[in-house]
């Protein structure tokens, strides 16, 4: 029966005189069946109801899966030189086998993917061998995306948190200053406070529900110690579309070092955020601390601003001329517009006079400490 349904498909691309097996009809294939394509396959049909091993084998040409109708494989087997292109979304319900050659999706539009279906697994990925473009996920599991790009090949990895969702994701071996298939750029200079600075080497594409969690991968190409020597420094960062800057997306957890790894984000909302990669936070070197309030109401110099402090388990006192405490907090969140916090001088949540005011920052975590000096006026 296998050789019989191997042969027919074969006759029905001939017959058309085509370099295609173009399917109009109906067509299934039932348990242990076995199906070679070694010309591309055009599917205008019904293709999805199908058990068994189809495999696409060309050790001269590249081939592609088209068509108006999504084909759907039980057990996928690729081993093709010069890659398998998808011009439709293809479905998988067990398995793909990476045997030689990428899966490659127009990265221009990521509606066509690679899709893996319920639980649905691969074996054989390597650099030489993963999808170069998208690939989606449906399922309740924790899945590692076969992602690359180039011969690279980049994992993102996650746990679905509402079941019977769709997760999306597609690595990108470029810089996100010029990236070659978005109509926006991620400008790696536009940082929200606490990020020092951003990887201009690589990122990736990921769509998924509310409340994810992400796992970035990096080796020596990604040149994480040009960001943070201290992998606790190291962040991954998501473009926020809304606010046009890469923001941090946390470190609940990292291995290995910096030139082979892994690290994990916090809970974030994918919708809010174009695309990933890594950052690190500033440094204590690049705190910058005005020195003039004006909290007049015109939106300049409102608060005494600290930047980067987020960034900083902190402690801030703010003194008189005479040396009496005005202010004091722990974790100082740039909030401070002049409102005295302690009894000394004068009451609580008065306004201090205007006058030259002195500080006094403590850096917990490294025990170091600054002081300066500040001016308020009203």
């Amino acid at each position: 029966m296998k050789f019989i349904i191997y042969i027919c498909l074969m006759l029905v691309g001939n017959c058309y005189a085509q370099v295609a097996f173009q399917n109009f009809g109906n067509v299934q294939m039932h348990e242990n069946a076995e199906v070679g394509f070694h010309i591309d396959l055009v599917n205008d049909g019904t293709f999805n109801e199908n058990l068994g091993i189809a495999g696409f084998y060309s050790e001269d040409y590249s081939l592609a899966i088209s068509g108006t109708e999504i084909p759907r494989f039980h057990d996928m087997e690729v081993d093709v030189v010069n890659h398998l292109f998808l011009d439709i979304n293809t479905e998988i319900v067990n398995s793909v086998s990476y045997i030689v050659g990428d899966v490659i999706t127009p990265r221009d539009n990521p509606n066509v993917s690679l899709d893996y279906l319920t639980d649905s697994f691969y074996v054989l990925e390597d650099d030489e061998r993963n999808t170069d473009g998208y690939v989606s996920y449906q399922g309740d599991l924790t899945f590692s995306f076969p992602i690359g790009d180039r011969d690279k090949l980049r994992p993102l990895i996650t746990t679905n948190t509402i079941p019977n969702t769709t997760v999306k994701a597609a690595y990108f071996d470029e810089d996100p200053n010029t990236p070659s298939t978005f109509t926006t750029s991620f400008n790696t200079n536009s940082l929200a406070s606490i990020v020092g600075v951003v990887s201009n080497l690589e990122f990736w594409d990921f769509n998924g529900p509310d409340n994810s969690v992400v796992t970035l991968t990096w080796d020596s190409e990604s040149e994480i110690d040009n960001l943070a020597e201290d992998l606790r420094a190291l962040r991954i960062v998501g473009w926020h579309i809304q606010d046009e800057e890469w923001k941090d997306l946390g470190n609940s957890g990292f291995s290995g070092t910096t030139s082979e790894g892994t690290i994990n984000s916090m809970v974030f909302n994918p919708s809010e955020y174009e695309v990933l990669t890594f950052g690190a936070l500033i440094t204590e070197d690049d705190i910058d601390i005005a020195n003039l309030v004006s909290p007049n109401g015109d939106g300049i110099n409102e608060v005494f601003y600290i930047e980067g402090i987020e960034a900083f388990e902190n402690e801030l006192i703010i003194f008189n001329r005479w040396g009496s405490v005005v202010y004091q907090v722990d974790n100082y969140k740039n909030n401070w517009s002049g409102l005295a916090n302690v009894n000394n001088v004068i009451k609580r949540h008065k306004k201090v006079p205007t006058g030259t005011y002195y500080y006094v920052l403590k850096l917990k975590e490294s025990n170091k400490s600054s002081a300066g000096w500040l001016y308020i006026t009203y």
